[in-house]
């Protein structure tokens, strides 16, 4: 029988752990457990509550490196597109008029551990949402299209005044 060299400790292991991939996993879990036990449309809702309180850490940052009291509309196109970038998101604009703001994704920055986590979702229509009403006065946000979903990408409309184009799935957000 052929002897086999076997790693000597578990730091010679050939294991796929590393930080980024256990922070996506563990809170792949989390939503998944909240979906669970008390539904996809409450753990929305509690994540929702997180996704604010990231929006608020997030416009501050961009308001300070900006050094202005509010973004004007094409910065906060700017800001939706770079702050998704600057978390390995692959967000771009596929159109953009005075009432709305349609953009695209290719690459969740969850990585593979968004699929079949709807609720996870909220973190983009609650950051989006936060940063787009705090300097413009209001946005709904209707995630039509994502990848948590099954789709091959996501499609996000920002509605930047209300209307009645605003659809019933849209979440609103207004200024504080």
């Amino acid at each position: 029988m052929a002897s086999v060299d076997l790693p000597a400790n578990a730091a010679q292991l050939d294991v796929p752990l590393e930080r980024d991939g256990f922070v996506r996993l563990l809170i792949r879990e989390l939503a998944g457990t909240l979906e669970e036990v008390v539904g996809v449309k409450e753990a929305s809702g509690y994540i929702s509550v997180v996704g604010t309180a990231i929006g608020e850490h997030i416009d501050a940052d961009y308001r300070q490196a900006f050094a202005v009291d509010r973004l004007s509309r094409t910065q906060v196109a700017d800001v939706l597109v770079d702050l998704k970038r600057r978390i390995q998101g692959d967000f771009f604009i596929i159109d953009e008029t005075e009432d709305r703001i349609v953009l695209g994704n290719r690459v969740c920055p969850f990585g593979e551990m968004v699929r079949d986590r709807p609720s996870l979702c909220m973190m983009t229509s609650n950051v989006f949402g936060h940063v787009t009403a705090q300097n413009l006065g209001y946005a709904a946000v209707d995630l039509e299209e994502t990848i948590a979903q099954g789709h091959a990408g996501c499609r996000v409309t920002v509605y930047l005044r209300p209307s009645e184009a605003v659809p019933v799935t849209a979440r609103e957000y207004v200024r504080r």
